[in-house]
């Protein structure tokens, strides 16, 4: 028996629609080709950015990408200043 998960009731196998059968009993190709329709079908979905956004989008991502690099280069010269004075005894 099948479990309708929609309506909570069972019913044989038999009475299944040819759609609701699982994939293993498809050929192989068909898989593929099921699958390869699939990502063209979501790929139209796609909403692709317009120029501003893109280059708003851009500009974002390095700034952001810059203020890191700051952040680091910071605590780089801070640690290797702590290094230097805590074995070499004098701060530059």
């Amino acid at each position: 028996m099948a479990d309708d998960s929609l309506t909570g009731e069972t019913r044989p196998a038999a009475e299944r629609s040819r759609s609701e059968r699982p994939a293993a009993k498809r050929g192989a190709f068909a898989a593929l080709s099921l699958f390869v329709r699939q990502i063209i079908d979501e790929l139209r979905k796609v909403v692709r950015p317009t120029r501003r956004e893109w280059l708003t989008y851009t500009g974002v991502v390095i700034a952001f990408v810059v203020a890191i690099m700051i952040f680091v280069f910071g605590l780089d010269q801070g640690f290797s200043r702590l290094v230097f004075f805590v074995f070499a005894g004098t701060g530059s």
